[in-house]
């Protein structure tokens, strides 16, 4: 098992020569650079198994092609790795065609000084994520089907030992929960969706990450206490939100604590117009409209 990531320059390479064949990784294309990284072997369902972490690093390299950074090259950057514009099957000329032509280029300009420039960001992209895993001293637990029941003996140790495991499922839970959200939120600003539906939805994004806040607390306190920065931790896994002061994150989580519903965690901050414009409107790239909508002057919409 490899105890650290590949360096830079092994990288570049391996993703260079992953160009040829493009996406799907398979067996055959998969550099052992790229497996190695840590956000690939975190991702693998087993991460001792050469066939899982190739299907985490065809993962991992669709989502980072997919949040590409420069909006300019992305569909470039996408169709030269065989993703859409790109048709499955198009080998590497005719991507590139494609390719030069998403970007405005010429294609031999493209081939030498637009290429290798795609290639190192891809590189630097995986490295970063492989870089966030390496920091993060927290992960999800892995778990194996069940078939048969496993009854708790009655006993003190076997009760404690269930409770942690209680908790910690419940804790994954919300967090998990927040990040659907979270993306959802992402996904319709992207779209461009209706923008009631934008609001809808990051509302719904506030109420599970805040409840998922008041999980990490609690679980935090009862087997982990005086390491507050581990909620912290723990809730950034959910995703991006937007910037709230300390009063306003509090604020939230304590209006999702005990399970509330969504009905219930709205109604709690039906006043709360700052907060809730703070956060709804975080996920919008321009300034806040200088006129709040009818259903937002009376807190968070609902």
């Amino acid at each position: 098992m490899p105890r650290k990531s590949p360096v830079e320059e092994e990288v570049v390479a391996a993703v260079r020569r992953l160009l040829r064949p493009g996406l799907p990784v398979t067996p055959g294309s998969a550099d052992k650079a790229l497996l190695d990284l840590r956000g690939v072997l975190a991702r693998a369902i087993d991460p001792t198994d050469e066939a899982s972490r190739v299907t985490a690093l065809d993962g991992t390299l669709r989502g980072l092609l997919a949040r590409f950074p420069d909006t300019r090259y992305a569909a470039a950057a996408r169709a030269l790795f065989g993703l859409p514009p790109a048709d499955g099957g198009q080998n590497l000329t005719t991507r590139r065609i494609l390719a030069a032509e998403q970007a405005g280029h010429e294609v031999h300009h493209f081939r030498k000084r637009v290429e290798p420039k795609l290639v190192e960001t891809i590189a630097w992209e995986l490295l970063a994520d492989a870089d966030r895993f390496t920091r993060s001293a927290v992960i999800a637990p892995r778990l194996a089907p069940t078939t048969e029941r496993s009854p708790i003996q009655a006993d003190p140790f076997a009760w404690e030992v269930t409770e942690h495991e209680e908790q910690l499922s419940r804790l994954w839970s919300a967090i998990y929960a927040a990040r659907a959200e979270l993306l959802a939120v992402e996904r319709l600003v992207s779209l461009r969706a209706d923008r009631r539906d934008i609001l809808h939805t990051s509302v719904t994004a506030a109420w599970r990450w805040a409840a998922a806040r008041a999980e990490a607390i609690s679980y935090t306190d009862a087997f982990h206490p005086g390491q507050y920065s581990s909620t912290e931790e723990l809730v950034a896994l959910a995703g991006w939100t937007p910037t709230l002061t300390s009063a306003q994150v509090s604020r939230l989580t304590e209006a999702a604590s005990g399970g509330v519903s969504r009905e219930q965690f709205v109604s709690a901050l039906h006043d709360e117009i700052e907060l809730g414009n703070a956060w709804a409107h975080g996920f919008s790239a321009g300034p806040a409209p200088a006129r709040q909508a009818p259903d937002e002057e009376n807190g968070l919409p609902s």
